[in-house]
């Protein structure tokens, strides 16, 4: 039976005036500080070891583009997510923005972190005479 109180749009659908290439742009803009803060508290191994803060940062970065995003484009971060809510309200209008966004700015982060924040000089190992 159709009920049309349960027919609405998906999580991540873009709201009434948000272009497809503005929601582009807020999810590569959110997405770069969410991947910036992994990158930054949990995978750079040279940094000190902040123990909790590091889950507690990422928290409140996932927190803070939602509530900065969720109004707009759903603040996706990650296609799996949008593509799982996609799938159960069967709506793809749009839907690219949750997969080009998310994609994009990941190897942007990856490049920015690598080129400004990681040590480029590298050791040599030592050789088997040095042992």
């Amino acid at each position: 039976m159709f009920n049309p109180c349960l027919q609405e749009t998906s999580a991540f659908a873009l709201s009434s005036g948000v272009t497809v290439w503005n929601a582009v742009i807020f999810e590569i803009v959110m997405t770069f500080g969410l991947v910036y803060t992994v990158y930054a508290t949990a995978v750079d191994t040279k940094k000190v070891n902040l123990g909790i803060i590091d889950p507690i940062a990422i928290g409140f970065i996932v927190g803070a583009n939602i509530l900065a995003g969720g109004a707009f484009d759903g603040a996706s971060m990650n296609p799996a997510v949008s593509f799982g809510h996609a799938v159960v309200s069967w709506t793809w209008d749009s839907h690219w923005v949750n997969w080009l966004g998310p994609f994009v700015s990941a190897g942007i982060t990856a490049l920015v972190y690598e080129i400004l924040f990681t040590d480029q000089s590298h050791e040599q190992f030592p050789t088997s005479a040095e042992y």
